[in-house]
């Protein structure tokens, strides 16, 4: 016969579930992130972050106090055309998350990123890693980035070579 009463390993069992659904969700989250930066995607891109305030430091690209203000640049420099095609191409791989809830609603992360950029006005190539500290919290019932600030480690930018072919 089942007992209405919980058992204290069901009930440890149900919060490691619930923990791990939560990193998961968060996750899920930062990979929304990456897909909508190269598939410039500024709505995407914005949606990622809570309505009001985010605390977003992205390095050299600056340091803002509410998201719209970086959906903005995103939008200005990934949707950029010379003769109607995109001249900034990006490419983030985003790796080695740790997720950890700091409580109800809350959590923080850290991720690894493997970032490429061509240039085609400048005819660069740019090969970057860097480091994200994230804070996340639950608005409207769904996981976003409160405060996302990004660390580069080291970058290289070289010339593409004149025989270089970008499709698009």
């Amino acid at each position: 016969m089942n007992s209405p009463i919980t058992t204290a390993a069901e009930a440890t069992a149900a919060a490691r579930l619930d923990r791990l659904e939560q990193i998961e969700a968060i996750e899920n989250l930062k990979h929304r992130y990456f897909r909508a930066c190269d598939a410039k995607d500024p709505e995407a891109f914005r949606a990622c972050f809570i309505t009001t305030g985010a605390d977003v430091d992205y390095g050299a690209l600056g340091r803002f106090a509410d998201a719209d203000q970086i959906a903005e640049v995103f939008r200005r420099i990934a949707l950029h055309k010379v003769d109607g095609k995109h001249v900034i191409l990006d490419m983030h791989h985003g790796m080695h998350p740790e997720i950890t809830p700091t409580g109800p609603g809350h959590a923080a992360g850290r991720w690894t990123l493997r970032f490429r950029q061509v240039n085609l006005v400048d005819r660069t190539e740019k090969l970057l890693t860097g480091e994200y500290d994230d804070e996340y919290v639950i608005e409207d019932g769904v996981w976003k980035m409160s405060k996302c600030h990004f660390r580069q480690l080291w970058a290289m930018t070289r010339p593409l070579a004149d025989d270089t072919i970008v499709e698009q």
